[in-house]
């Protein structure tokens, strides 16, 4: 995912970057988890382990499938 489809997959599933951050790939890449959501959302464009998923989306809305059974309600 590009930039510009993270910043609205974020608004989609009205959460920060920081929420959907994977705090163990972040600290291999030397990241504290407290970078600015546009920085964290660069990053997480270039090194997609960075995102928590399963993640579903479609048609303006967005879900993290954590637990897997939430994606039960857009299904």
């Amino acid at each position: 995912m590009d930039v510009c489809e993270l910043q609205n997959l974020f608004k989609d599933l009205a959460m920060t970057p920081q929420q959907l951050l994977r705090r163990g790939d972040a600290k291999k890449l030397g990241l504290s988890g407290n970078e600015t959501a546009e920085k964290l959302i660069e990053l997480m464009a270039k090194h997609p382990t960075l995102l928590q998923r399963p993640i579903l989306a479609g048609n303006g809305r967005a879900m993290l499938g954590r637990p897997v059974e939430n994606l039960l309600e857009m299904i």
